[in-house]
């Protein structure tokens, strides 16, 4: 699948990735999932600075699409989040964060995934997560298109 296949299957719905103004940028032949998120009244906290919250989606985001990506077949089973943490280091105001995900651990029935955001222009890590994934058996009613 191609970064623009990617791209193309998670744009058949809309999502909090819409809202947010996340974009795709990048799929390596490794799996890692590389994705960009403005920093900016969408994503603001109060205070004016990334919220945290924007940045757990956003490595949500790309934990999810990745560990999809690495099962056999989409059409009988899906990945779906089963636990996620975060360290929030540095603050960011304004511009882009860029997410890379990464595998630490695919299995028959769980997948875990590192996701590493930093600031654009810069490359300071803002964010450090840990995304546990569940692999489950679709149901026939269940089933979407691939």
């Amino acid at each position: 699948m191609t970064l623009a296949d990617v791209i193309a299957w998670v744009a058949t719905r809309p999502t909090l990735a819409d809202a947010l103004g996340m974009e795709l940028v990048a799929l390596h032949p490794d799996g890692r999932l590389e994705g960009r998120m403005p920093v900016d009244g969408r994503t603001h906290q109060p205070m004016g600075l990334l919220h945290g919250g924007a940045s757990v989606a956003l490595a949500e985001t790309l934990g999810s699409i990745a560990a999809s990506l690495q099962l056999p077949d989409r059409t009988r089973q899906a990945a779906v989040g089963l636990e996620i943490n975060a360290n929030h280091l540095r603050g960011v105001r304004s511009g882009w964060v860029r997410g890379m995900a990464a595998p630490l651990h695919i299995g028959r029935a769980t997948q875990v995934w590192e996701i590493r955001i930093t600031e654009e222009g810069t490359d300071k890590l803002v964010c450090i997560s840990r995304l546990t994934m569940a692999v489950i058996d679709l149901s026939p009613a269940e089933t979407p298109a691939a």
